[in-house]
């Protein structure tokens, strides 16, 4: 078989993006590696040329509860082909929950009211803007499927099967080169009884991983024959479930997000930026209150921007902090907030004075009593 001009170009521009694909969405993606080994397949068939013609890339359908990395999954697949983390089309099925809704996506139809007025929403210039040199293929979200009408659920049918899909004003849409993600807590309640029992002979019982797992995969197969039609998941190429986060994997979170405070400390503060060192009791004191089994990662994150991002935010706001100094995080003497210590950068070449060891100021996060807000003071 003779490969064209054009198959050996994408070959090229797709082969360093796929040869560490999956140890790059390991990095970033915590507690889920079954799902990430169900998509890396579906980018090496296409980068070998053997995909199906008439038909998108891949289609998926990424089920479980919330904050367990379902929508952060295709944004971290976006980063690493296309390297940015909006390099997607994302549709937001809740803007679509009435029939009549679905003219915003594909555009009003002849003999309507709005034809040829109403910009349709998915269109392949949207699409191709979504690729880069180094990456072809488009990235699609369709996030909280099961809670689309069912106008556009009959819409879409076309669109996973034949890769087509047509306006209303008779121009097609091509998605033979996307790979579409759905994503759905449809079953999350259910799944989630199977991990973390409450009652009954299974309350308590320890389970291994393998058996959690083909619990949590029949019942949300369960779930999505109660809620999609047969002829409708028999064009998902891969249903993928994610389970519930662990310790161990909210720890692995936990450890990111400090990181990405980090980098986006550097990016915005550039000559003025400073380090941020987090003791261990901190990290205790953040998972303590951010460690939600029933939330996943999202709980996590708040509790990052509440205890960590906001006051470090209102120091540098009101007190300012040296730049190249280190802040050092810990817990109050009283357990119920954190404390800040900040240690300035001796300059270099500078002889160690004993004048020196009094320079260092202190940041603590006080409390109102009366209020409960923290508020961070200089001291």
């Amino acid at each position: 078989m003779r490969t064209s001009a054009g198959q050996k170009i994408r070959k090229q521009e797709m082969s360093f993006v796929c040869s560490d694909l999956l140890g790059g969405l390991s990095e970033k993606i915590i507690g889920q590696p079954e799902a990430l080994k169900a998509i890396v397949p579906y980018l090496e068939t296409y980068q070998a040329g053997l995909a199906p013609e008439g038909r998108p890339a891949g289609v998926f359908l990424l089920l479980g509860p919330t904050g367990t990395g379902k929508t952060r999954t295709v944004e971290v697949l976006a980063d690493l082909l296309h390297g940015s983390e909006k390099s997607l089309l994302r549709v937001d099925c809740g803007e679509f929950q009435m029939d009549h809704e679905v003219a915003k996506l594909i555009g009003a139809p002849p003999g309507y009211l709005g034809h040829r007025e109403t910009q349709p929403w998915i269109t392949q210039q949207k699409l191709n803007a979504v690729c880069s040199e180094h990456c072809e293929l488009s990235l699609v979200l369709f996030d909280e499927i099961e809670k689309a009408a069912p106008s556009l659920m009959r819409l879409l049918l076309g669109v996973l099967d034949r890769a087509t899909l047509r306006l209303g004003d008779s121009s097609t849409v091509s998605f033979e080169r996307t790979l579409i993600f759905l994503t759905s807590n449809a079953g999350a309640r259910e799944m989630m009884r199977q991990i973390l029992p409450t009652f009954g002979f299974g309350g308590g019982a320890g389970t291994d991983e393998s058996d959690q797992a083909r619990r949590v995969d029949r019942a949300g197969a369960a779930s999505l024959r109660k809620k999609f039609s047969p002829e409708f998941l028999n064009r998902i190429d891969a249903t993928i479930s994610y389970g519930p986060l662990g310790r161990t994997s909210i720890e692995s979170i936990l450890d990111l997000q400090i990181r990405d405070l980090e980098r986006l400390i550097e990016e915005r503060l550039g000559p003025a930026a400073f380090r941020v060192e987090v003791l261990p009791e901190a990290r205790r004191f953040l998972l303590d209150r951010g460690a939600a089994p029933e939330y996943g990662a999202r709980d996590l994150r708040r509790t990052v921007e509440r205890h960590l991002a906001h006051p470090l935010a209102g120091l540098v706001a009101r007190d300012g902090i040296a730049p190249e100094a280190t802040v050092k995080v810990s817990v109050a003497a009283a357990g119920d907030t954190l404390e800040f210590l900040c240690e300035e950068r001796r300059p270099a070449g500078r002889r160690p004075l004993r004048t020196d060891l009094r320079r260092v100021d202190y940041l603590v996060l006080a409390e109102d009593a009366s209020s409960g807000v923290g508020a961070p003071t200089l001291v």
